[in-house]
């Protein structure tokens, strides 16, 4: 027999290890933190259940929640007769290796689910988020993402996406080097997110709004940042945008083409540090650090805060120095 009580009662019972049967909850029965809930009982469902950050190393395999949050557990698999109505958010599951067939849920996110190589076969969700799942290799034969948000953010082992990903509102590839072109039957109908993915062009036919890190950008700044200049960089109005520019373009040859100012030079155990600043429109100025590498020599341009006004202060910070008299190297590497 199935029992009905509040959240409040719910998590009461328990925590006090009193259910023994069925129980149904009313509400979001919050049990994250609960480091010594290991399990759960059988029988158990009701509306939002989070068990974020607990103990629990196996779910029940008749869990029938609207909504489950289940952020950092050590399992290592979701059971096949779990149901979820809504969303499911298993982010920080490192261990987590498995899903079951025909997994269905309206939102799945498996951020920094670290140890998923594959999803399962019949996924059919709107909203699957897969940032940062860095074993994550390859997809399955059949498979839906319905005109929802589709992020592989940072997944550095995959290479391709699926050939049933036909139609999709937004699409977050950023970091994914291994990604060099889209799904020939593709259609992004919101944005792409391309940054720093290995995608050099848009598909031919296809006016995609384009995003970077999250800031829109158009075509030239993501594909052709060698046609920039620094005097579109300092004209360009929005200081998100321009940061992209800067970035893009490289720190070295924007304070080449603008005249940086020098603000303070010296040397130490690695060589010349040159410490220089750019005014911006509207904006904190652009104060940064050129220092060469002792090993090849090459030249470096890193950007700290514009407070800072002496190179070796710079350097300190970047070193994670608060105090700079403590930052001394006796040698760079």
């Amino acid at each position: 027999m199935t029992v009905t009580v509040s959240a409040a009662e719910a998590r009461t019972r328990l925590l006090r290890g009193e259910v023994t049967g069925g129980l149904h909850f009313r509400g979001k029965l919050d049990l994250s933190g609960e480091k010594t809930l290991t399990s759960l009982p059988e029988g158990l469902c009701g509306d939002v259940l989070d068990i974020s950050d607990t103990g629990v190393h196996t779910l029940p395999e008749t869990l029938q929640v609207g909504e489950l949050v289940a952020r950092n557990l050590p399992i290592t698999r979701l059971p096949a007769g779990v149901r979820v109505q809504f969303r499911l958010t298993l982010d920080g599951c490192t261990r987590l290796t498995e899903l079951p067939t025909g997994l269905t849920v309206g939102s799945l996110s498996l951020q920094d689910a670290l140890s998923l190589e594959a999803l399962p076969e019949g996924l059919d969700v709107c909203f699957l988020n897969l940032s940062r799942c860095d074993a994550l290799r390859g997809w399955p034969q059949q498979g839906r993402v319905r005109y929802g948000h589709l992020s592989v953010r940072d997944c550095l082992s995959l290479r391709e996406l699926p050939a049933w990903l036909t139609q999709i509102a937004q699409l977050d590839v950023s970091g994914c080097r291994g990604i060099t072109a889209l799904p020939a039957g593709l259609r992004v109908n919101g944005w792409l997110d391309v940054a720093g993915s290995g995608l050099t062009a848009l598909p031919a036919g296809q006016p995609i709004p384009l995003r970077w890190r999250g800031v829109r950008v158009d075509a030239r700044v993501a594909f052709q940042p060698g046609t920039l200049t620094g005097a579109e960089v300092l004209a360009e109005p929005n200081t998100e945008v321009r940061r992209v520019m800067m970035e893009r373009m490289g720190y070295e040859r924007f304070l080449t083409e603008v005249g940086a100012e020098v603000l303070d030079r010296d040397r130490d155990a690695g060589g010349e540090r040159t410490l220089v600043r750019v005014p911006l429109p509207d904006d904190e100025p652009f104060v940064a650090v050129s220092v060469a590498c002792p090993s090849t020599a090459r030249q470096y341009v890193l950007r700290v805060p514009p407070t800072i006004r002496t190179a070796h202060a710079a350097s300190a910070w970047l070193a994670g120095f608060d105090d700079p008299s403590q930052y001394q190297p006796a040698i760079e590497a």
